[in-house]
């Protein structure tokens, strides 16, 4: 908003209804300027077409100026369609781990627009691998993005921040939860991502009074390109759209700068303003979904996992995992209906071979080779190297093919590890759906 704009009168404030779409350029952020990092795409671009709904210029902030060819947008044609949603843009070329480019962009957005009210802090980089098998490169890429470009960016913006009406810092990371199992499968990019979560924190308290600064977290898994690419095909039925933090996002900004310091959940947010209907952000209503990161929303989980630390050290042996209960033949009868639900198109869509290390009766070495013409199973490693590797007890294996446990929960909660691509982990987790109803 320019600086010589009036205040905002409280009936602007109620404006706002999730399930509405206004007219242009009468909503609350009309006038203003919102810096959005991230935003060619996703989430980010979510955020900045749902604030071009209103009349507000957009500051697109990120790295993208020719196409992906596997991720669709780029700066200029997101501040396209944010110009077609009703608002102003801004395309800049930022890439947050290079401070130069930050602050240039800043000087260009006040130069154009008069000042920043609004500041999402969306641009984030993530590998989901331990400690082990996270490269130097992939940790620096992590920090320097995550957290020190985000540091970065409210910094340049806070000057100006400052001096509006609105005054908004928004950052995508989640609540600081130190339950251990957050830390265990990816250390680095929970310090990275928490690194997000304490700018809130810190500059909360820093700015009272002058800028509100909250953090927003999705409940559930959300529907991007990004994670088309980790998922593959389908993993989209068990996400919601972008639209519910677009409009998550929006409601935190209608709030006053005395609603600071917050770590909110979209789902939660939403509900306060009478959504009930959840089903409308739901990529495929009715199917179920995955649970986000660092929400410990599965309560049996969570006590299973405090329990598996009370043990003496000998008993720690089996990473952490306690004795399975015996399931004698269990893995075989599994293998064998898995064989037998083989195809050529599973195999042509999968191209993958994945070892399974099971601990307790019935266990040992198995494979699911699905690159081989036909497919194949088989007790003993594989006769080509494993894409994949998944260790784990053979009562959660049995559980997790006939779908009482999701993969995604399983890795979550440390009861399943795994070593190798990420993306075809993930792909697995399609495959044992088509075959749950035969298991």
């Amino acid at each position: 908003m320019r600086r010589e704009d009036p205040p905002l009168s409280a009936s602007s404030l109620s404006l706002f209804s999730p399930s509405k779409v206004m007219l242009p350029n009468t909503g609350k952020l009309a006038g203003c300027t919102v810096f959005i990092t991230g935003a060619s795409r996703g989430i980010g671009k979510a955020i900045a077409l749902k604030a071009a709904k209103d009349g507000a210029n957009i500051v697109i902030a990120a790295k993208t100026t020719h196409p992906h060819p596997r991720l669709s947008g780029t700066i200029y044609t997101a501040a396209e369609e944010v110009e077609a949603a009703g608002g102003k843009a801004l395309p800049c070329v930022v890439d947050v781990r290079d401070e130069q480019q930050i602050n240039n962009a800043v000087e260009k957005a006040v130069e154009k627009f008069g000042g920043i009210d609004v500041l999402v802090n969306n641009a984030s980089a993530i590998s989901l691998t331990n400690t082990l098998e996270t490269p130097t490169k992939r940790v620096d890429l992590m920090m320097n993005v995550n957290t020190r470009g985000t540091y970065l960016t409210s910094k340049a913006c806070i000057p100006y921040l400052k001096k509006s009406k609105i005054a908004h810092i928004l950052n995508l990371s989640p609540p600081l939860n130190l339950n251990p199992l957050w830390f265990k499968q990816h250390c680095a990019y929970t310090i990275a991502k928490y690194g997000m979560s304490m700018c809130v924190l810190g500059m909360a308290e820093e700015f009272k009074g002058e800028i509100a600064v909250n953090a927003l977290w999705p409940k559930t898994a959300i529907h991007t390109a990004a994670m088309d690419m980790l998922g593959g095909s389908g993993i989209e039925s068990q996400c919601r759209k972008v639209d519910i933090i677009a409009d998550a996002a929006y409601s935190i900004f209608k709030r006053p700068k005395t609603f600071t310091g917050n770590f909110v959940i979209d789902e939660n947010i939403l509900k306060e303003e009478g959504v009930e209907n959840f089903d409308l952000y739901a990529v495929k209503p009715g199917h179920p979904l995955i649970p986000d990161f660092f929400l410990d929303e599965q309560p049996d989980t969570i006590t299973k996992k405090m329990e598996s630390r009370g043990p003496p050290p000998e008993l720690r042996e089996e990473k952490s995992q306690p004795p399975p209960k015996p399931r004698s033949g269990a893995v075989e009868e599994t293998f064998r209906i898995v064989k037998d639900s083989l195809s050529d198109n599973m195999v042509k869509a999968t191209q993958a071979i994945y070892q399974f290390e099971l601990s307790g009766e019935d266990g040992g070495t198995w494979f699911l080779d699905l690159k081989s013409q036909g497919g194949n199973v088989g007790y003993g490693e594989p006769s080509d190297r494993a894409d994949v590797v998944m260790s784990m007890s053979t009562e959660d294996f049995v559980k997790m093919f006939s779908g009482k446990l999701k993969p995604t929960m399983a890795f979550m909660s440390g009861k399943l590890k795994i070593k190798g691509n990420m993306a075809l982990a993930i792909k697995l987790e399609k495959l044992m759906s088509q075959m749950n109803a035969k298991l």
